[in-house]
């Protein structure tokens, strides 16, 4: 009787230990992100994707809405493991970001002093831009067991037109739809679209004549009267960059429709993407 107890024992400590063993596995379907690797001895307990916005520690009392494929990683130690200090967490995301081209915008590995303790930093590569962040650190700060990370890719609509391919669209009197970014809800240009705005300009600067109309669109997020505004105040700042750049502002024209002309269905993410555009016409 003895003996069958000890090995129902042994059954059960199997069992947890099992158990245990499997908790310090990476969760099924998780894997690292491509561009960064966790900190060695960490196993990645959850992971979550999906297109949505989200808000970034930008500095002290400053945060940036990023829209975009967010994906969310939470990391913890392993059993047994040596604990690094968070601010070793932190310094070791900001050296590997840094020496692949990454550029710093918040960091505070330390405690004490202003601003929440947590980093983020942006990416860029041939066909996006990434932003990353830590935060939520668990544990003391000379002992850190576990972290969080979210990585928001953000890749507009691919675009790639040149000058020449702008003219002949427009020049023929078709419109030209094209997929400017901007930050959410409002009429600041993104850096990734200031390829298309140098494009736009080249067009305007080597066809001396040309006069256009700047026209605004968006989804249907938001109520139609702020959508419009939302537009306007859009075609007017693509405007103004071209002005910046030395083209008369005789020469163009702005306009804003809202929500009111979708080239898709607003039903959908996609759909959503392509209505949200900037369309130049010839006057």
């Amino acid at each position: 009787m003895k003996k069958a107890f000890n090995c129902f024992l042994l059954l059960i400590l199997f069992v947890i230990s099992s158990q245990f063993s499997f908790a310090q596995d990476d969760a099924d379907g998780c894997k690292d992100h491509p561009l960064v690797n966790r900190m060695p001895g960490f196993y990645l307990a959850l992971c979550d994707e999906s297109y949505n916005e989200k808000e970034l520690i930008a500095g002290v009392e400053k945060t940036e809405i990023v829209e975009g494929t967010v994906t969310e990683y939470e990391y913890y130690a392993k059993d047994g493991q040596k604990l690094p200090s968070r601010f070793q967490v932190i310094k070791n995301y900001e050296n590997a970001i840094l020496q692949n081209g990454g550029e710093k915008i918040y960091l505070k590995a330390r405690e004490s002093g202003e601003g929440p303790q947590a980093a983020t930093f942006r990416m860029k590569t041939a066909d996006a831009i990434y932003w990353l962040s830590l935060y939520y650190f668990n544990g003391s700060d000379a002992q850190c067991d576990g972290y969080r990370m979210v990585v928001v890719k953000v890749e507009g609509m691919k675009q790639e037109i040149t000058a020449n391919e702008m003219f002949e669209k427009v020049n023929a009197g078709e419109a030209l739809a094209l997929y400017i970014n901007f930050d959410t809800g409002k009429s600041t240009i993104k850096e990734e679209s200031q390829g298309i705005v140098e494009e736009l300009y080249a067009m305007m600067n080597n066809n001396a004549t040309l006069k256009i109309v700047i026209e605004g669109h968006t989804d249907n997020v938001g109520s139609a009267a702020s959508n419009k505004t939302l537009s306007e105040q859009r075609a007017a700042a693509v405007k103004n960059a071209l002005v910046k750049k030395g083209i008369a502002a005789d020469r163009i024209k702005t306009l804003g429709y809202g929500q009111e002309k979708p080239l898709a269905d607003n039903s959908t993410e996609d759909g959503k993407a392509k209505n949200r555009r900037v369309e130049i016409r010839k006057q």
